[in-house]
C-alpha cells in the first residue's frame, strides 16, 4: 500500500498535517478535490485546506488552534507567522461532564520490582545522598564517588546524590516547595537506602525536614549534620556501608502492573507529537489506567487550549473545580510577572510545525488518553488516588519531569520530536515522534513512535510498547540511565535572600 504523505487529523479541521515535505506546486487531494500546494512546506507543517479570511479559527484535531493573521488560500502553509493564538487571560469554565468506557481490559500483567516494608513498589534499587541544602552538595558527591569505588556499585542498581541549589535563603512557598520535593525524594519506593546530608544551620533545618518524613524506616533513611561532626566524610561512609549493606539484600518480585505510576511528559515537540507519539503514549495510560495502575498528566502551561477537555472528564465536580483553579492559577502566575499566557511554542516547537500553544495543547493533552481524571495535585504533593492524575507543575522539562518523580512516579515517559538526552531521579524513557530522530539519536531514543507513520498501525504497536515499559520497570535501563544523565530541578517563583 502507498504510503500516505499527509493526513487530516479530524474531520473538522481546516488543515492538513504534512507527513513527508511537500514542494511548491504539489497536489493534495483531500475532501473530493485538489489543492496546490503555495509554498515548500516542510514536514510535520500545516496546509490549508480552503480559503479563509483574516480573524477565522483555523481548525486542527477539531478544535480551533487560534486565528488567521491575514486572508489564507487553500494551499498556504500555515505556521507562526500567519497563525496567532486565541489565548489570554483567566477565564470561567462550566462543567459538562463526559465519559467514554475504557477500550482495554485486565490483563493480569505483572512486573519486577521491589516491595518495601510500607507495602510501596520500587522499580529501583538505589542508593541516595539526598542534601537538606545546596552548601553541602560538593560533600554529596564527593560521598557518593567514595561509595561508588568502594563497593562497584554491586548489589544495588546505582548510587546518586541530588544536588541543587536551595533550602536556604528562601521564603514561603518556595521554601516549602523546596522542603516537600525533597521529602517526597527519600521517601521514593525505587531508593533503598538514603543519607539525609545537612549543613546544620540552613533554613531548612535538619530535625523539622525529617519530622516531614512522618513515619518513615529509620533503618533505611538516615540523617548527618556535617556542622555537628568532626569529620563528615568519614561519618559520612559510615553510615554509607551500613545502609549499602542493608540496601544490597533487596530482590526483585514479581508485582503487578497496578502498582506501576507513571509520569507522562513531553519536550522539544514537533508536528507529529500529537499525531505519533502522544497518541501511543495514551493509549498506554488508558491501558495501565484499565489494570488498576496510576499515571500523572502535568505541564499546566501545555494544557491552556485544551484544558475544558480534561476538565470535563474529571470525575466529580470537586475535581473539577480543583482543575480550574490549577489553569486560573497557573494563568495568574504568567500574568502577575507581566508576562502573556500564549507565548509558549518554543523556537524548535515552531520548526517542527507547532505554531501556537493551543496548537501544541492538544497534542500535548493526548498522552493521557482519554480516561477519567480521579486525582489533581498541587505542586509538592504525592500521589493518594489510582487511575488518571493531574499535577500542577510549569512545562520546563527538567522541572516537570521532577515534579512527576516527586509525586510518587516510577519512570516517566517523555515524547519528543527534536530529541533530547536528560534524565530526572527516575528512569525517563524517551518516545521518539518520527523515525529520523529515532535513527539518528539511537543513544537517546527508548522507543519510535514514527513507525506510526511508516505503516505499522497503533493496534500492532501498543503491546510493544507495553512490553518495553514494563521490561524498563523490570530493570532493563532507559537510555537515560545508561548515558548517566540524571539530575534533579526544584520550582522557583518568589525572591531568593
Amino acid at each position: 500500500m502507498e504510503q500516505a504523505t499527509f493526513l487530516k487529523i479530524n474531520p473538522a479541521d481546516s488543515v492538513v498535517v504534512c507527513l513527508q515535505p511537500k514542494k511548491k506546486g504539489d497536489i493534495i487531494d483531500i475532501d473530493g478535490k485538489q489543492i496546490v500546494v503555495n509554498q515548500d512546506t516542510p514536514a510535520g507543517h500545516k496546509v490549508l485546506i480552503n480559503d479563509v479570511a483574516q480573524g477565522t479559527d483555523i481548525i486542527k484535531y477539531g478544535y480551533p488552534i487560534g486565528h488567521a493573521m491575514t486572508d489564507l488560500k487553500a494551499g498556504d502553509w500555515v505556521n507562526e507567522n500567519n497563525l496567532k493564538t486565541n489565548l489570554s487571560g483567566t477565564l470561567e469554565y462550566t462543567y459538562n461532564p463526559v465519559s467514554e468506557p475504557l477500550k482495554y481490559n485486565s490483563e493480569n500483567r505483572t512486573f519486577k520490582g521491589y516491595v518495601r516494608k510500607n507495602g510501596e513498589v520500587g522499580i529501583r534499587n538505589e542508593i541516595w545522598v539526598v542534601p537538606t541544602v545546596g552548601c553541602v552538595n560538593g560533600i554529596a558527591e564527593r560521598l557518593v564517588k567514595e561509595l561508588r569505588a568502594e563497593t562497584g556499585e554491586q548489589g544495588v542498581d546505582a548510587i546518586y546524590a541530588w544536588h541543587h541549589n536551595y533550602g536556604c535563603s528562601q521564603l514561603s512557598e518556595d521554601h516549602e516547595n523546596t522542603r516537600k520535593v525533597l521529602r517526597d525524594i527519600c521517601l521514593h519506593p525505587n531508593a533503598g537506602a538514603v543519607l539525609v546530608l545537612s549543613l546544620g544551620c540552613e533554613n531548612n533545618q535538619p530535625e523539622d525536614f525529617m519530622k516531614m518524613l512522618g513515619d518513615y524506616d529509620h533503618e533505611r533513611i538516615k540523617l548527618l549534620v556535617t556542622q555537628r561532626v568532626d569529620d563528615e566524610m568519614e561519618t559520612g561512609m559510615e553510615m554509607l556501608r551500613e545502609l549499602y549493606d542493608l540496601a544490597r539484600q533487596d530482590v526483585r518480585t514479581e508485582v503487578p502492573v497496578s502498582k506501576l505510576r507513571v509520569g507522562l511528559k513531553c519536550g522539544g515537540s514537533d508536528g507529529f507529537s500529537g499525531i505519533t507519539a502522544n497518541p501511543l503514549v495514551g493509549e498506554f495510560s488508558d491501558w495501565l489506567v484499565a489494570q488498576g495502575g496510576t499515571s500523572v498528566l502535568t505541564e499546566v502551561p501545555e494544557m491552556f487550549g485544551a484544558e475544558t477537555i480534561l476538565m470535563n472528564r474529571c470525575t466529580t465536580e470537586n475535581l473539577f473545580n480543583q482543575t480550574v483553579s490549577m489553569i486560573n492559577n497557573f494563568k495568574n502566575y504568567f500574568l502577575s510577572h507581566g508576562e502573556p499566557v500564549g507565548e509558549n511554542p518554543s523556537p524548535g516547537n515552531k520548526a517542527g510545525g507547532i505554531s501556537t500553544l493551543e496548537d501544541k495543547a492538544l497534542g500535548c493533552t493526548q498522552k493521557c488518553g482519554k480516561a477519567p481524571v480521579s486525582g489533581v495535585m498541587e505542586y509538592g504533593d504525592r500521589l493518594q488516588n489510582p487511575g488518571l492524575n493531574l499535577l500542577s507543575a510549569p512545562g520546563n522539562d527538567l522541572v516537570a519531569a521532577t515534579a512527576l518523580a516527586s509525586c510518587g512516579c516510577h519512570l516517566v515517559l517523555f515524547t519528543t520530536g527534536r530529541g533530547t538526552p536528560f534524565g530526572t531521579f527516575v528512569p525517563t524513557m524517551k518516545v521518539a515522534t518520527n523515525p529520523d530522530l529515532a535513527r539518528r539519536k539511537q543513544n537517546w531514543i527508548d522507543f519510535s513512535a514514527g513507525q506510526l507513520i511508516e505503516g505499522r498501525t497503533m493496534p500492532e504497536l501498543v503491546p510493544e510498547f507495553i512490553d518495553k515499559v514494563l521490561a524498563v520497570a523490570s530493570g532493563e535501563k532507559a537510555m537515560n540511565e545508561a548515558n548517566d544523565y540524571r539530575e534533579i530541578s526544584i520550582f522557583k517563583n518568589g525572591v531568593t535572600l
